[in-house]
């Protein structure tokens, strides 16, 4: 892997920056005005909320539980249901939520809660196996929906869910929260208004993946509907590293790093490209996978990677394993940007300091990911990260799955008719973005 994209040439150009944490007061927020009909809820009206996939208070995986504590805390939202076939969290949840002396319901089948008439809208906090078929019946049910990020498990899906969506005027929030950060918006804004000059290159850094297992099968605990948790996905025997947090290290509900990471900072290389509603036109992809493991207990996604994604006017983008977590958008004569959590640099501070013209672009401002979806409830806006972002951001990842799942190579990409158009592999690729649901379950 190329010494540009390391940590140790990460840093190296670091020192010799220019780093802050907040964004200048020029770059301060600017309020979106585009908005879609459907049907009123009042100013003073309650937003009666359902959460679907809570996940435990007392440590775990629990994005569902801090999601909805997030929006729980907006005025006028009122939590009546929970769902989680982990009995011990849904326990939990309910109780953190006021449990009986609020009338929090409790369910361990989706369906149940989506059938309440009295319900606005829920929070998806499920696996990602089940993201796609839980937000399709939440829509059809007329919920509006909040759907953890990666918004999907294959490329074909978020194709249906934008339809949908469309269909039913949902507001659906993706839950890529950094679009919520001023710092992630302020970099794409300077990117996008030609701050760097002709962009030449985007690197995403992630995470490097997990390589674990065989572990042991054991008896599946009396507090888990283990059929339900396994849903669509293939049957599998009970191993403890398969559910809650771990599960996405399994291609058959996730797709590793790649979609975890991948789904915060490939979608805020799409949104600094301008390509909310595009993607490449080439993958390639080197990677180091686990090795395969007959008994399916093992992790299976990738531990090492660099994904290079080629768009029309020549960009690259590259999805890396390397180098310090963030996004760094590379300009002419040598000028760069830099955005992680926390902080955000540039190769010469005037770069970040130097207001914007009146007239140039200006991207769409929100202070609260949770808080943005409550406020577009009420006034039928979308919201920041939209259903068609959430589905355009995470085919990036899934096309570099796809990718490393084909033992690498090069693919072509049709964003248009998304769908592989060349390449050794393009029907295998193809056949790639969709799969058959176990047990009945369908969109």
């Amino acid at each position: 892997m190329s010494d540009s994209i390391t940590r140790r040439g990460l840093l190296a150009r670091a020192t010799t920056g220019f780093f802050m944490t907040a964004v200048p007061e020029w770059a301060e927020a600017r309020e979106q005005t585009v908005a879609s009909p459907r049907r009123t809820i009042g100013p003073n009206d309650k937003i009666r909320m359902g959460l679907i996939g809570a996940g435990g208070s007392k440590g775990g995986f629990r994005q569902g539980l801090g999601d909805m504590r997030g929006i729980s805390a907006q005025p006028g939202v009122e939590v009546v249901a929970v769902c989680d076939v982990d009995l011990t969290h849904l326990e939990e949840t309910a109780n953190v939520f006021g449990g009986k002396d609020k009338g929090v319901a409790k369910y361990v089948d989706f369906r149940y809660l989506l059938d309440r008439q009295d319900i606005d809208a829920v929070v998806i906090g499920t696996p990602d196996h089940w993201h796609a078929i839980v937000a399709s019946m939440a829509m059809k049910a007329g919920k509006d929906v909040y759907c953890e990020k990666p918004m999907t498990l294959r490329l074909g899906e978020g194709k249906e869910l934008v339809k949908i969506a469309r269909k039913m005027d949902t507001v659906f929030q993706t839950g890529s929260q950094q679009r919520s950060d001023d710092r992630f918006r302020l970099a794409c804004e300077l990117v996008q208004n030609g701050r760097l000059g002709k962009l030449k290159r985007v690197v995403a850094h992630l995470p490097a993946g997990r390589e674990q297992g065989p572990f042991e099968v054991r008896d599946v605990p009396e507090d888990l509907l283990y059929d339900m948790w396994q849903g669509p996905a293939p049957e599998r025997p009970y191993v403890k590293d398969r559910i809650h947090g771990n599960f996405r290290y399994w291609f058959e509900y996730s797709g590793g790093m790649m979609t975890d990471w991948g789904a915060h900072h490939l979608d805020i290389s799409q949104w600094g490209l301008g390509r909310d509603g595009d993607g490449p036109v080439k993958v390639s992809a080197k990677a180091r996978v686990p090795k395969e493991d007959p008994t399916h207990c093992s992790y299976t996604t990738a531990v090492d990677f660099e994904v290079t994604y080629t768009y029309a006017d020549g960009v690259e983008l590259v999805a890396s394993s390397q180098g310090e977590n963030g996004v760094h958008f590379y300009g002419e004569n040598g000028s760069w940007i830099f955005v992680s959590r926390g902080q955000i640099g540039a190769s010469d501070p005037k770069l970040l300091t130097d207001p914007l013209p009146a007239n140039a672009k200006k991207l769409y401002v929100s202070k609260s990911h949770h808080g943005n979806f409550v406020d577009c409830i009420r006034t039928r806006k979308r919201p920041i990260c939209d259903v068609e972002i959430g589905h355009r951001s995470v085919s990036v990842c899934h096309l570099g799955n796809v990718c490393i799942r084909l033992g690498g190579g090069e693919l072509l990409w049709n964003p248009k008719k998304e769908e592989f158009v060349g390449g050794e592999k393009k029907n295998e690729a193809n056949a790639l973005r969709t799969y058959r649901y176990r047990g009945g379950w369908t969109l």
